[in-house]
């Protein structure tokens, strides 16, 4: 018994974890480069009250994105699923409607809206003004700084970009 306990114990790697990374200091090196990461800090309300375009992306990260948008009055994100990211948008400025699997919800200046992953969701500019809001996505969904001046830039099939794997640093 003890013999075949040994034999298997070798047969099996003495127990390693088989995930284990081929380089053993893959790890360590991923961490030390973590280390230099200076991170983003900005005055959100006031670079959210000051941006005019459609969509902004700030800063992407390897979890979580973010990005600024402006809607002029009577326009909407339009509809969309995100499968795989949940979203986040708080609103800076501006009076508009959010709509999430169908429940519409009025939002103002100081609102939040969470959207999880999968949800059918719109935010829609039912004001004067502009809606200035920054959502976050988590995981990233954007191509990282890109801007989109307009809804239709955005919307354009020439423009289609989606976040590969880029981040900002």
């Amino acid at each position: 018994m003890e013999k075949n306990n040994f034999i298997n114990r070798m047969a099996d790697g003495w127990g390693m974890n088989k995930s284990m990374p081929k380089n053993p200091h893959a790890e360590r090196m991923e961490h030390m480069a973590d280390l230099k990461k200076r991170g983003y800090v900005t005055p959100i309300e006031k670079n959210t009250v000051k941006n005019n375009d459609f969509r902004r992306v700030l800063y992407t990260g390897k979890h979580t994105q973010l990005v600024l948008m402006s809607l002029n009055p009577g326009e909407e994100i339009g509809f969309e699923i995100h499968y795989g990211t949940d979203q986040f948008f708080r609103v800076e400025s501006g009076n508009g409607m959010s709509v999430i699997n169908g429940i519409r919800r009025p939002i103002t200046a100081g609102s939040a809206v969470v959207v999880p992953s999968g949800a059918k969701h719109n935010i829609i500019n039912t004001g004067t003004t502009d809606l200035k809001v920054y959502t976050l996505y988590s995981p990233p969904h954007h191509a990282d700084k890109i801007i989109r001046r307009t809804k239709a830039a955005a919307e354009n099939p020439a423009n289609k970009e989606t976040f590969r794997g880029q981040t900002t640093e």
